[in-house]
Protein backbone atom coordinates (compact mmCIF):
# COMPACT_ATOMS: atom_id res chain seq x y z
CA UNK A 1 0.00 0.00 0.00
CA UNK A 2 1.46 3.17 -0.98
CA UNK A 3 2.40 5.60 2.11
CA UNK A 4 0.65 8.92 2.47
CA UNK A 5 2.52 11.78 2.40
CA UNK A 6 1.18 14.90 3.61
CA UNK A 7 1.64 18.38 2.28
CA UNK A 8 4.17 20.08 4.90
CA UNK A 9 4.95 16.37 6.10
CA UNK A 10 3.31 17.49 9.84
CA UNK A 11 3.53 15.06 12.42
CA UNK A 12 1.56 12.63 12.56
CA UNK A 13 -1.03 14.02 15.34
CA UNK A 14 -0.99 17.14 12.66
CA UNK A 15 -2.04 14.96 9.65
CA UNK A 16 -5.24 12.97 10.98
CA UNK A 17 -8.42 13.36 8.74
CA UNK A 18 -10.74 13.50 11.83
CA UNK A 19 -9.04 16.18 13.41
CA UNK A 20 -7.15 18.46 10.65
CA UNK A 21 -8.98 22.23 10.02
CA UNK A 22 -7.48 21.95 6.26
CA UNK A 23 -7.79 19.15 3.23
CA UNK A 24 -4.89 19.30 0.58
CA UNK A 25 -6.15 17.46 -2.40
CA UNK A 26 -3.63 17.05 -5.24
CA UNK A 27 -5.24 16.22 -8.48
CA UNK A 28 -2.35 14.76 -10.89
CA UNK A 29 -3.84 15.35 -14.39
CA UNK A 30 -3.20 16.98 -17.16
CA UNK A 31 -5.35 15.78 -19.60
CA UNK A 32 -6.01 19.10 -21.90
CA UNK A 33 -2.94 20.94 -21.87
CA UNK A 34 -1.40 22.00 -25.03
CA UNK A 35 1.92 22.90 -25.22
CA UNK A 36 4.11 21.46 -22.67
CA UNK A 37 3.01 18.73 -20.80
CA UNK A 38 3.84 17.19 -17.18
CA UNK A 39 1.26 19.64 -14.69
CA UNK A 40 0.05 16.33 -13.95
CA UNK A 41 3.85 16.10 -12.07
CA UNK A 42 3.25 19.37 -10.48
CA UNK A 43 1.51 17.97 -7.31
CA UNK A 44 4.17 15.39 -6.03
CA UNK A 45 6.58 17.89 -6.90
CA UNK A 46 4.95 20.96 -4.63
CA UNK A 47 4.76 17.78 -2.35
CA UNK A 48 7.80 16.78 -1.96
CA UNK A 49 9.01 20.66 -1.93
CA UNK A 50 7.03 21.17 1.00
CA UNK A 51 9.09 18.38 3.22
CA UNK A 52 11.73 21.10 2.84
CA UNK A 53 9.69 24.38 4.31
CA UNK A 54 10.36 25.50 7.65
CA UNK A 55 6.66 25.20 9.52
CA UNK A 56 6.47 28.63 11.13
CA UNK A 57 5.99 31.68 8.97
CA UNK A 58 7.84 34.66 10.04
CA UNK A 59 4.97 37.19 8.48
CA UNK A 60 2.31 35.80 10.32
CA UNK A 61 4.19 34.73 13.47
CA UNK A 62 2.02 31.51 13.30
CA UNK A 63 2.27 27.36 12.56
CA UNK A 64 -0.61 26.92 10.67
CA UNK A 65 0.04 23.10 10.47
CA UNK A 66 -1.09 22.71 14.32
CA UNK A 67 -4.54 23.07 12.21
CA UNK A 68 -3.90 20.22 11.29
CA UNK A 69 -3.32 19.54 7.38
CA UNK A 70 -4.77 16.01 5.63
CA UNK A 71 -3.81 15.28 1.97
CA UNK A 72 -6.25 13.29 0.10
CA UNK A 73 -4.85 12.41 -3.61
CA UNK A 74 -7.06 12.09 -6.45
CA UNK A 75 -4.93 10.34 -9.56
CA UNK A 76 -5.69 11.75 -12.50
CA UNK A 77 -4.31 8.62 -14.77
CA UNK A 78 -6.60 7.87 -17.85
CA UNK A 79 -9.77 9.43 -16.59
CA UNK A 80 -11.47 11.68 -18.96
CA UNK A 81 -11.66 15.31 -18.61
CA UNK A 82 -15.85 14.88 -17.02
CA UNK A 83 -14.62 12.64 -14.86
CA UNK A 84 -11.74 14.32 -13.21
CA UNK A 85 -14.17 17.02 -12.94
CA UNK A 86 -16.58 14.68 -11.18
CA UNK A 87 -14.57 13.23 -8.55
CA UNK A 88 -12.83 16.77 -7.43
CA UNK A 89 -16.29 18.08 -7.41
CA UNK A 90 -17.38 14.96 -4.74
CA UNK A 91 -14.15 15.07 -3.07
CA UNK A 92 -14.35 18.54 -2.29
CA UNK A 93 -18.31 18.78 -1.42
CA UNK A 94 -17.45 15.94 0.96
CA UNK A 95 -14.81 17.96 3.01
CA UNK A 96 -16.85 20.83 2.82
CA UNK A 97 -19.66 19.52 4.40
CA UNK A 98 -17.53 18.05 7.12
CA UNK A 99 -16.17 21.71 7.64
CA UNK A 100 -12.79 21.43 6.60
CA UNK A 101 -11.03 23.96 4.51
CA UNK A 102 -10.23 22.52 1.38
CA UNK A 103 -6.83 23.33 -1.05
CA UNK A 104 -7.09 21.80 -4.53
CA UNK A 105 -3.77 21.55 -6.17
CA UNK A 106 -3.35 20.88 -10.06
CA UNK A 107 -2.60 19.47 -12.46
CA UNK A 108 -3.62 21.89 -15.59
CA UNK A 109 -6.43 24.28 -14.80
CA UNK A 110 -9.14 22.61 -15.63
CA UNK A 111 -9.13 20.87 -12.35
CA UNK A 112 -10.33 24.06 -10.99
CA UNK A 113 -13.70 23.36 -12.16
CA UNK A 114 -14.47 20.76 -9.73
CA UNK A 115 -13.28 22.70 -6.72
CA UNK A 116 -15.57 25.71 -7.85
CA UNK A 117 -18.47 24.09 -8.72
CA UNK A 118 -18.50 22.33 -5.62
CA UNK A 119 -17.63 25.95 -3.06
CA UNK A 120 -20.45 27.73 -5.29
CA UNK A 121 -22.84 25.27 -4.19
CA UNK A 122 -21.75 25.40 -0.74
CA UNK A 123 -21.46 29.24 0.18
CA UNK A 124 -23.55 32.09 -1.20
CA UNK A 125 -22.47 35.35 -2.01
CA UNK A 126 -19.33 33.92 -3.96
CA UNK A 127 -16.94 35.49 -6.08
CA UNK A 128 -14.45 33.58 -7.70
CA UNK A 129 -10.72 35.34 -8.23
CA UNK A 130 -8.64 34.59 -10.91
CA UNK A 131 -4.51 34.93 -10.66
CA UNK A 132 -3.44 34.31 -14.09
CA UNK A 133 -1.52 34.85 -17.59
CA UNK A 134 -4.29 34.15 -19.32
CA UNK A 135 -8.02 34.99 -19.55
CA UNK A 136 -9.73 30.98 -20.02
CA UNK A 137 -12.76 32.41 -21.22
CA UNK A 138 -13.09 30.51 -24.87
CA UNK A 139 -16.16 28.77 -24.96
CA UNK A 140 -14.87 25.92 -25.98
CA UNK A 141 -11.54 24.47 -27.24
CA UNK A 142 -10.23 21.64 -28.81
CA UNK A 143 -13.73 20.33 -29.23
CA UNK A 144 -14.05 20.26 -25.29
CA UNK A 145 -15.63 22.94 -23.28
CA UNK A 146 -14.06 22.12 -19.94
CA UNK A 147 -10.20 22.79 -21.79
CA UNK A 148 -7.82 24.37 -19.43
CA UNK A 149 -8.56 27.63 -21.63
CA UNK A 150 -12.41 27.51 -20.75
CA UNK A 151 -12.21 27.49 -17.27
CA UNK A 152 -13.16 31.08 -16.53
CA UNK A 153 -15.96 30.52 -19.14
CA UNK A 154 -17.79 27.63 -17.11
CA UNK A 155 -17.02 29.65 -13.71
CA UNK A 156 -18.52 32.70 -14.89
CA UNK A 157 -21.58 30.78 -15.38
CA UNK A 158 -21.73 29.75 -11.62
CA UNK A 159 -20.82 33.30 -10.20
CA UNK A 160 -18.89 36.35 -10.13
CA UNK A 161 -15.37 36.56 -11.43
CA UNK A 162 -12.61 38.50 -10.98
CA UNK A 163 -9.34 38.63 -13.35
CA UNK A 164 -6.01 39.72 -12.02
CA UNK A 165 -2.33 39.26 -14.16
CA UNK A 166 -4.27 38.81 -17.64
CA UNK A 167 -1.86 39.54 -20.30
CA UNK A 168 -2.97 36.96 -23.18
CA UNK A 169 -5.78 36.19 -24.11
CA UNK A 170 -8.02 35.71 -28.08
CA UNK A 171 -9.76 37.81 -29.52
CA UNK A 172 -12.91 35.55 -29.28
CA UNK A 173 -12.59 36.04 -26.01
CA UNK A 174 -13.32 40.01 -25.49
CA UNK A 175 -17.16 39.31 -25.75
CA UNK A 176 -17.81 37.76 -22.73
CA UNK A 177 -14.88 39.62 -20.46
CA UNK A 178 -16.51 42.20 -18.32
CA UNK A 179 -13.34 44.79 -18.25
CA UNK A 180 -14.69 46.59 -15.10
CA UNK A 181 -13.41 43.23 -13.62
CA UNK A 182 -10.19 42.54 -15.20
CA UNK A 183 -6.53 43.72 -13.80
CA UNK A 184 -4.26 43.16 -16.86
CA UNK A 185 -0.84 42.78 -15.72
CA UNK A 186 0.10 46.29 -17.64
CA UNK A 187 -2.10 48.42 -15.64
CA UNK A 188 -0.32 46.62 -12.89
CA UNK A 189 3.02 47.34 -13.15
CA UNK A 190 4.57 50.33 -11.27
CA UNK A 191 0.51 51.28 -9.62
CA UNK A 192 0.20 50.83 -6.03
CA UNK A 193 -3.46 51.42 -5.94
CA UNK A 194 -4.77 48.72 -7.50
CA UNK A 195 -5.19 45.93 -4.80
CA UNK A 196 -7.78 48.12 -3.14
CA UNK A 197 -9.73 48.24 -6.67
CA UNK A 198 -9.57 44.50 -6.60
CA UNK A 199 -10.88 43.90 -3.40
CA UNK A 200 -13.91 46.80 -3.54
CA UNK A 201 -15.10 44.37 -6.80
CA UNK A 202 -14.88 41.12 -4.55
CA UNK A 203 -18.15 40.05 -2.69
CA UNK A 204 -18.17 38.98 1.21
CA UNK A 205 -16.83 34.82 0.09
CA UNK A 206 -14.26 34.37 -2.18
CA UNK A 207 -12.75 31.47 -3.90
CA UNK A 208 -8.80 31.91 -5.39
CA UNK A 209 -7.71 30.31 -8.21
CA UNK A 210 -4.16 30.58 -8.66
CA UNK A 211 -2.61 29.70 -12.09
CA UNK A 212 1.18 29.56 -11.78
CA UNK A 213 1.87 31.62 -14.94
CA UNK A 214 0.44 34.96 -13.30
CA UNK A 215 4.09 34.89 -12.49
CA UNK A 216 6.82 36.18 -14.03
CA UNK A 217 8.63 33.85 -15.98
CA UNK A 218 12.08 34.82 -14.47
CA UNK A 219 10.75 33.69 -10.95
CA UNK A 220 7.95 30.89 -12.20
CA UNK A 221 9.47 29.37 -15.29
CA UNK A 222 8.09 26.04 -14.60
CA UNK A 223 4.69 26.17 -16.28
CA UNK A 224 3.29 25.03 -19.56
CA UNK A 225 2.50 28.16 -21.06
CA UNK A 226 4.63 30.77 -19.28
CA UNK A 227 4.25 34.89 -20.54
CA UNK A 228 6.09 37.77 -20.21
CA UNK A 229 5.01 40.40 -18.22
CA UNK A 230 4.09 38.55 -15.18
CA UNK A 231 3.49 39.92 -11.35
CA UNK A 232 6.44 38.92 -8.76
CA UNK A 233 6.49 37.36 -5.23
CA UNK A 234 5.56 40.43 -3.06
CA UNK A 235 2.90 41.45 -5.61
CA UNK A 236 1.39 38.69 -5.06
CA UNK A 237 1.80 38.19 -1.32
CA UNK A 238 0.39 41.33 -0.81
CA UNK A 239 -3.03 41.31 -2.74
CA UNK A 240 -3.60 37.77 -0.85
CA UNK A 241 -2.60 39.25 2.98
CA UNK A 242 -5.55 42.25 1.74
CA UNK A 243 -8.17 39.40 0.08
CA UNK A 244 -7.63 37.21 3.63
CA UNK A 245 -7.78 40.14 5.69
CA UNK A 246 -10.96 42.06 4.53
CA UNK A 247 -12.93 38.83 2.90
CA UNK A 248 -13.85 35.73 3.87
CA UNK A 249 -11.43 33.80 1.87
CA UNK A 250 -13.60 30.00 1.52
CA UNK A 251 -10.71 27.91 -0.75
CA UNK A 252 -8.16 28.01 -2.76
CA UNK A 253 -6.71 26.16 -5.67
CA UNK A 254 -3.13 26.29 -7.45
CA UNK A 255 -2.74 24.60 -11.02
CA UNK A 256 -0.31 24.79 -13.79
CA UNK A 257 3.14 23.61 -12.24
CA UNK A 258 5.06 21.89 -14.87
CA UNK A 259 8.46 20.95 -12.73
CA UNK A 260 11.67 20.74 -14.30
CA UNK A 261 13.91 18.42 -12.24
CA UNK A 262 16.51 20.79 -13.52
CA UNK A 263 15.63 23.57 -11.12
CA UNK A 264 13.56 22.70 -8.27
CA UNK A 265 13.18 26.37 -6.78
CA UNK A 266 9.95 26.77 -8.94
CA UNK A 267 8.23 23.71 -7.01
CA UNK A 268 9.65 25.56 -4.11
CA UNK A 269 7.89 28.40 -4.51
CA UNK A 270 4.22 26.72 -5.32
CA UNK A 271 4.37 24.60 -1.94
CA UNK A 272 5.25 28.21 -0.11
CA UNK A 273 2.83 29.49 -1.74
CA UNK A 274 -0.09 27.56 -0.23
CA UNK A 275 1.73 27.63 2.72
CA UNK A 276 1.57 31.24 2.89
CA UNK A 277 -1.74 31.44 2.18
CA UNK A 278 -2.87 29.08 4.61
CA UNK A 279 -0.90 31.38 6.61
CA UNK A 280 -3.00 34.49 5.88
CA UNK A 281 -6.11 32.70 5.93
CA UNK A 282 -5.84 31.01 9.35
CA UNK A 283 -3.05 33.41 11.39
CA UNK A 284 -5.88 34.49 14.02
Amino acid sequence: MKERIHFGYPPQEYSESENAGIVIIPVAYDGTSTWIKGADKGPSAMIEASANMELYDIETDSEVYKKGIFTEEITGGDITTNEMIDAVNGTTRYYLENNKFVVVIGGEHSVSIGSIKAHAKHFQNLTVLQLDAHADLREEYNGSKYNHACVMARTKELCPIVQVGIRSMDSSEKDSMDKAGVFFAKDIYNNTDWINKVISKLSKNVYITIDLDVFDPSVMPSTGTPEPGGLLWYDVLELLKTVSDKKNLVGFDVVELCPDGRNTAPDFMAAKLIYKLLSYKFKG
